[in-house]
């Protein structure tokens, strides 16, 4: 050490050991004295004496800071990152934190130049954090995650049943629910393996850097400049995994000038994201800031927030925008898989952003747009309502068959159930006593037991079969008003039995709507029928059997044939689709035909089974009427071609 020093530093060095020779005598402050009278570089004698080794370190600390000070000036490339690096930095940091608690005049210089260098480290970390955070993230890879929407056969009875209320609906629409829908194919919302969503955002062996870095810069004071480049690329990163998952930035008047089939997509791809983003994007965020910025609360918070609220901004106005556009009954399934795709996440997003004032704005806002969104749904489905009520077109069923009105609504009643604990919880328990009280298909009783659901449901049924009991007067012939009658209250029946409809209305409504169409069939007999049997009755042919007159026989025969014939060709053109339905009614008309026939046939068969061109008049044995009797219902229009009976 001696060798190294020189000029004016051999002085203080021979001080120093002159002072260490004396030891603690009485005379070593007198000599002290005059050593800094002598020169007042030599005061600093005094801490020497006390501590003698306080050289050796003060000079080890100046060589460590040199070193470390070389260290940063001459590492300014951004894609060179030495491993010592963040060594010379903690370096750096002791050195000013300890002369920054040193006497105020201690080491003015070296502080300098210890925060010169500080600043230029803490420039050189900012720009190694943010290549970091850009070269270490994961994109997000859509194919991981097992997507199922609501159904194309659901969406097919909303659009259809929209077409039908805007009078575009054809006269050949078939029966989706039938042909496409299947209750245990009917998805919703977003599905994935587990409850675990977490995503990898960032490398595992990044973060570590990453933390190490944060670590730096938060101690240094930089802690500002830190979160602005974390939050800077995290943004840009969850707006591009919003873009991969479909979800636009768009304002309320873009959504809302969107036409329905666009829209429809958008409110799919909506659905489905919202459950990624707060379960597995945000979710995976918020534990990358704990573990990058875990010296900080406050500063792990505040990077979150500010990383994290744009994309669920940008969520909640999208559902903002559809909770308060134009309703319509087509939109009512996807604004219902809004709203649950929502509330499931309701209280992730409140867990997410409990710590800030912010956050709970954001929280706020969240549960604003759920609030919306019931509002919507409860305000379409009164939409629905309103158009079942309101439909009045006038134009016949060919065929007396199953009205469009009816498919759709009871098709979208039956996916409404998968809905039944939603709208409990949406429904008003409004008074649908009146609307019951017009068929008096349920009873009070029925009524308390339902769910508000159930309740609404029920009305509307009830709404539905008053169209459809209206529209029945649009066919001229009595007898076809009750075939279509007997076909659309079956079909409700149908659907009610075979879904969980069944659950909601209970079995009581579907054994009132049974005895309803036995009550139509009856109706129908006797409005079809009753003039055939007149024919078959034994007034007015001028006595008893031995002695009744030819010619009224004749007449009687005659009118017989007319009558069968003409509703032979009528109502074999008219549809009775359900199997059993129309061989229950073939039955019921076989059982009070054909017995007639016999019996008159028996009684008077003779006065003209002997007489010239008898077949002109008895045309038919009971079996041939039992035989024509199947061809009835089946939508073809028939004419009977008869070979004459020979006389017997």
């Amino acid at each position: 050490m001696a060798a190294a020093i020189q000029g004016e530093d051999k002085v203080l060095a021979t001080a120093q050991r002159i002072v260490q020779s004396l030891g603690n005598t009485s005379d070593t402050d007198d000599m002290l004295l005059i050593f800094s009278a002598f020169d007042n570089r030599l005061s600093t004698l005094s801490s020497f004496v006390e501590n003698p080794s306080a050289g050796d370190e003060s000079s080890a600390t100046t060589s460590r800071f040199d070193d470390a000070e070389r260290i940063i000036l001459s590492h300014t490339d951004s894609s060179s990152f030495p491993d010592d690096y963040l060594d010379a930095v903690d370096e750096i940091i002791q050195l000013t934190e300890d002369l920054n608690l040193g006497p105020a005049d201690a080491g003015d210089e070296v502080l300098d130049r210890a925060e010169n260098a500080l600043q230029l480290a803490m420039t050189r970390l900012e720009d190694e954090f943010r290549h970091v955070l850009i070269r270490n993230t994961v994109p997000l890879d859509p194919d991981r995650l097992h997507r199922s929407s609501l159904s194309s056969s659901a969406a097919a009875i909303a659009i259809a049943a929209t077409e039908f209320f805007n009078g575009d609906a054809g006269e050949s629409l078939e029966d989706v629910s039938s042909a496409r829908y299947s209750h245990h194919s009917h998805g919703r919302g977003i599905s994935f393996g587990g409850d675990d969503m977490s995503l990898e955002l960032i490398h595992p062996d990044a973060v570590i850097e990453l933390k190490d870095i944060a670590d730096r810069m938060i101690r240094s004071g930089y802690e500002k400049e830190c979160c602005q480049v974390y939050c800077s690329v995290r943004r840009d990163v969850l707006e591009e995994c919003m873009a991969i998952l479909g979800v636009e930035k768009l304002s309320i008047e873009e959504v809302q000038k969107i036409e329905w089939r666009s829209l429809d997509d958008k409110m799919k791809k909506w659905i489905q994201a919202v459950k990624v983003v707060v379960r597995g994007l945000l979710s995976s965020e918020k534990y990358l800031c704990e573990q990058i910025f875990a010296g900080s609360d406050l500063i792990k918070e505040v990077c979150f927030l500010e990383t994290s609220k744009g994309c669920v901004m940008q969520l909640l106005n999208f559902g903002e925008a559809v909770a308060i556009g134009r309703r319509s009954v087509e939109k009512l399934f996807r604004i219902l898989d809004m709203y649950d795709a929502l509330a499931q996440v309701l209280s992730d997003l409140q867990e997410l952003f409990m710590d800030e004032d912010a956050g709970d704005m954001v929280c706020k806002e969240a549960q604003g747009v759920l609030d919306g969104l019931g509002e919507a749904a409860i305000g379409t489905f009164v939409e629905f309502e309103n158009a079942v009520q309101g439909e009045a077109s006038k134009k016949p069923i060919q065929n007396g068959e199953i009205h469009p009105l009816a498919r759709y609504v009871m098709n979208y009643a039956k996916l409404l159930v998968d809905y039944s604990g939603t709208l409990n919880l949406l429904l008003d328990d409004l008074d649908v006593e009146s609307a019951q009280s017009d068929r008096g298909n349920t009873d009070n009783s029925d009524l308390e037991s339902m769910s508000p659901i159930g309740r609404r449901l029920s009305a509307l049924i009830i709404s539905l079969e008053s169209n459809i009991e209206e529209k029945s007067k649009v066919y001229e012939d009595v007898a076809m008003q009750y075939i279509f009658l007997m076909n659309n209250i079956l079909y409700i029946v149908q659907k009610v039995k075979d879904s969980d409809l069944r659950n909601l209305l209970g079995d009581n409504s579907i054994k009132k709507r049974r005895g309803l169409i036995r009550q139509y069939a009856t109706q129908y007999l006797r409005a079809s029928w009753s003039k055939v049997l007149s024919c078959l009755k034994d007034e007015g042919i001028g006595g008893s059997s031995s002695n009744a007159s030819k010619v009224a026989l004749k007449e009687r025969f005659k009118n017989f044939n007319a009558c069968f014939e003409e509703i032979y060709r009528v109502q074999t053109a008219w549809k009775v689709p359900d199997p059993q339905l129309r061989e229950e009614l073939r039955i019921s008309i076989s059982e009070k035909v054909i017995p007639a026939y016999r019996s008159f046939l028996g009684r008077f068969g003779s006065h003209l089974e002997s007489g010239r061109h008898a077949g002109k008049y008895i045309k038919y044995n009971p079996e041939d009427l039992e035989n024509y009797l199947l061809d009835l219902f089946e939508g073809t229009p028939l004419i009977i071609h008869h070979m004459r009976r020979k006389s017997t």
